[in-house]
């Protein structure tokens, strides 16, 4: 199954600040910043549906890398691609508190 993923010169720094302007998904890429998860395995205390909706507006931004074996979904920050095309973007992002809840 092929997932779409924008190259790496298709990246928009708009629609990047876009995706990780939630905090669901600004979760979900601290989470990822330890390296790569199983899709289904992150607690994120959403629904199927919703989680879904997240990753596929992250991978479609070009925040993460998603590959399927099977039935399963490995998730990943795409570091490099962001790094070199918005030095310091994902640094920044990780560095910054979070929201009080």
């Amino acid at each position: 199954m092929d997932l779409y993923q924008p190259a790496p010169e298709e990246l928009d720094l708009t629609t990047i600040l876009q995706a990780l302007g939630d905090p669901v998904r600004l979760k979900v890429v601290r989470t990822l910043a330890a390296g790569e998860q199983v899709c289904g395995s992150m607690e994120l205390g959403i629904s199927k549906s919703t989680r879904s909706h997240h990753f596929k507006t992250l991978r479609e931004a070009g925040v993460t890398d998603t590959r399927v074996e099977g039935t399963h979904r490995y998730v990943s920050l795409r570091r490099d691609d962001l790094e070199a095309r918005f030095p310091g973007l994902l640094d920044a992002v990780l560095q910054a508190q979070p929201a009080p809840a």
